[in-house]
């Protein structure tokens, strides 16, 4: 077996570095970045550097899902361990206006 390249921190460090670059990333519709709306659901990094990003959007015929889905290629890319990202849309669960978060909703007047 070999051993692994990041221990248990490193790669808790190397996903919270991935989070921040994707909160860069706008819904340009809503204006508020991805991260904060809920839509990322789970990111997964092999030992290799291949980032998986499983995602939704806010509607299933959302027109901007590739303007949404190239700004999330490039801000994973400036993160140093990811050498290869992939984004997978899913929709299920489902998303709704429960999974913002607290700033997203304040910024929208949601309560």
């Amino acid at each position: 077996m070999s051993e692994e390249k990041w221990t248990e921190d490193e790669l808790k460090e190397i996903k919270e570095d991935i989070m921040s670059a994707l909160e860069t990333v706008i819904d340009p519709e809503i204006g508020i970045d991805i991260v904060n709306l809920g839509l990322i659901y789970e990111v997964n990094l092999s030992e290799e550097g291949y980032c998986e990003i499983k995602m939704t959007l806010t509607t299933m015929g959302c027109p901007l899902a590739d303007v949404i889905t190239e700004q999330i290629y490039a801000a994973v890319k400036e993160v140093d361990a990811v050498k290869e990202a992939e984004v997978k849309l899913v929709w299920y669960p489902a998303w709704t206006t429960d999974r913002m978060s607290r700033y997203a909703r304040i910024s929208l007047g949601i309560r």
